[in-house]
């Protein structure tokens, strides 16, 4: 830094001179600690630009920072901005002579420290000060340099400390919210290698968050509950809104809130599977119960799979072994593979088949529907598919109206008959009873549809079925018959028919017109031209005798004839 020409000394008592040079410099030394200690830029430049006037007759037109123009403190004239800058611009780092409007000597103070260049300050005076008063305003000058540097090294050093308090925060949360998530994992992947199942999952959520856990089935039924206030009865909305709140759930992709609930689906596939739920009227879970929710969805999930793949395969395995046992397999094959399944073959069984599916109803559903209604009612485990019906293995003797009622519930209404087989001892006779079963609900019509009929029950068709020379029952049923089946097959009516609702209502119009859904006068029209037909008189005992003996003939024939189909739909 250059220092200017030190103007002529005035007169005055050396001793007087030095006592006060000493002052001003113990003064300066004194402020300079003032500053260095402060951190705040605008009290340094405070306290530097009110202690000019103590160290001469200058005072301060301004403060000019190169980075930040002017200074707030003190106010600067507009006439001295506009004379000023350019030549501050000029004089650069080192200061100097200065001309201010209005007065007699200015000069440009370089405000730096030791690595830094922060800008000027501006003095000004009527005339031109002593050598000692300008080196006490340059001294001054620096030290503010200083004094500013080391507040910015201050407010920098303090910056950074905040940014690493910040980060450390911030670190310490994410190692914390790392640590939580290990631990929600851990204890997860704990749960489904020990095969805990959907209470293990369920009490592991709650151990790991503190609420009431909750695993629904697609349907709002409670499957499993961990923690305080399980209610009872389990409330289970209505199923439309069930399946509002799943679409929402499924379209999402995250947990959502459901009244004082917040729920989860577990959906490996399109389809629901579960639904697992966090019970927070309070609204008081945060991320982790989040996380946690969210891990327990995935192993639930992956539980549930795993149950519905063990259950399907199972289906198929007990399907097989009712499809090889009414097929008529070799019995020790047969045991073995019950035994394989857990299942006592050696228990006597029945036969059982269910028909009457609804229109439009999908033949897994059906089966499905039937199945439950099994489990539910005791009635048996074995089952499948065949044609339009399901056939059932019962290993017991149940209520079977009750079954039946059953399956309406579960099936959600429509029609539903069924046919009981007789007793099965051993493997081998499966298919004599399956039979039979066929023959009970093949023959619905006689005794009124949608009900169940046993093959103990079917009477005079029984014995009609189990006849060793069906040719001789169908000879028997000519005699009688011929006539009027020729007529039936060359005009396609439908008089034999007709003929057996009339003698099974024994001979009451009324009952056999509802029967036969026709008018009165329809039915005796028909009556009528069987009559003439066939020349029997139906108002004759053994006549009727015979006829009704013939058309229940005709009807056991008809179905010995109709062999089950071995697929088809609803």
């Amino acid at each position: 830094m250059g220092t200017p020409a030190v103007p002529a000394a005035r007169s005055a008592a050396p001793d007087t001179a030095l006592r006060d040079q000493l002052s001003n410099l113990r003064g300066l030394l004194m402020l300079s600690m003032l500053m260095t200690e402060s951190t705040d830029e605008r009290q340094i430049l405070h306290l530097a630009t009110t202690s000019v006037a103590s160290f001469g007759r200058c005072h301060v037109e301004g403060v000019y920072f190169l980075a930040d123009g002017w200074q707030a403190t003190p106010a600067v004239r507009p006439e001295v901005r506009a004379a000023i800058e350019p030549q501050i611009m000029a004089l650069g780092h080192n200061g100097g002579l200065v001309t201010v409007p209005g007065q007699g000597w200015g000069w440009a103070l370089p405000v730096r420290s030791l690595d830094e260049y922060v800008g000027h300050l501006i003095v000004s005076a009527g005339e031109e000060p002593s050598s000692d008063e300008l080196f006490l305003l340059q001294a001054l000058a620096q030290q503010s340099g200083v004094a500013l540097a080391n507040a910015r090294l201050h407010a920098k050093e303090r910056t950074a400390s905040e940014e690493l308090r910040t980060a450390n925060a911030a670190l310490a949360e994410t190692l914390g919210a790392l640590e939580r998530t290990l631990q929600i994992h851990d204890r997860f992947t704990r749960v489904a290698v020990a095969g805990e199942g959907q209470e293990g999952i369920a009490t592991a959520l709650h151990e790991l968050t503190g609420f009431p856990v909750a695993i629904e089935d697609r349907y709002g039924n409670l499957r499993a509950w961990a923690g305080p206030n399980k209610p009872d009865p389990y409330p289970k909305d209505p199923p439309a809104r069930r399946e509002q709140m799943l679409r929402r759930a499924m379209r999402d992709g995250r947990p959502i809130r459901d009244g004082g609930r917040l729920l989860v689906i577990a959906s490996p596939r399109p389809d629901v599977l579960g639904v697992l739920a966090l019970v927070d009227p309070a609204g008081a879970a945060r991320d982790q119960e989040l996380i946690a929710l969210e891990h327990g969805a995935t192993v639930l999930a992956m539980e549930l799979v795993r149950l519905r793949s063990l259950a399907e395969t199972e289906l198929h395995l007990r399907r097989d072994l009712v499809e090889e046992l009414l097929s008529g397999t070799d019995e020790q094959s047969a045991l073995a593979r019950a035994q394989a399944l857990g299942y006592d073959l050696e228990r006597v069984h029945r036969v059982i088949v269910v028909g009457g599916c609804t229109q439009g109803q999908d033949p897994e559903a059906f089966l499905h529907g039937v199945r439950r209604a099994a489990g539910s009612t005791g009635a048996g485990s074995l089952l499948m598919t065949r044609g339009d019906a399901v056939v059932l293995l019962s290993d017991r003797v149940v209520p079977w109206d009750r079954f039946r009622t059953a399956v309406v519930a579960e099936l959600g209404g429509g029609q539903c008959q069924i046919g009981v087989g007789g007793p099965c001892e051993r493997p081998g006779e499966f298919p004599r009873s399956y039979g039979e079963a066929l023959l009970a609900l093949k023959l619905q019509g006689v005794h009124g549809s949608d009900r169940v009929v046993t093959y103990e029950d079917l009477g005079v068709y029984r014995l009609l079925g189990e006849v060793g020379d069906p040719a001789a029952v169908e000879r028997f049923m000519r005699q009688w018959l011929g006539p009027l089946l020729d007529y039936d097959a060359s005009k396609r009516s439908d008089l034999v028919n007709t003929l057996s609702w009339y003698l099974e209502c024994g001979g009451h119009y009324d009952s056999t017109a509802a029967a036969l859904s026709v008018h009165r006068s329809t039915l005796k029209y028909r009556l009528q031209r069987i009559r003439e037909i066939s020349g029997h008189d139906l108002a004759n005992p053994d006549t009727r005798f015979n006829l009704q003996l013939a058309t229940r003939a005709w009807r056991t024939l008809e179905t010995l004839r109709s062999r089950p189909r071995t697929a088809g739909d609803c």
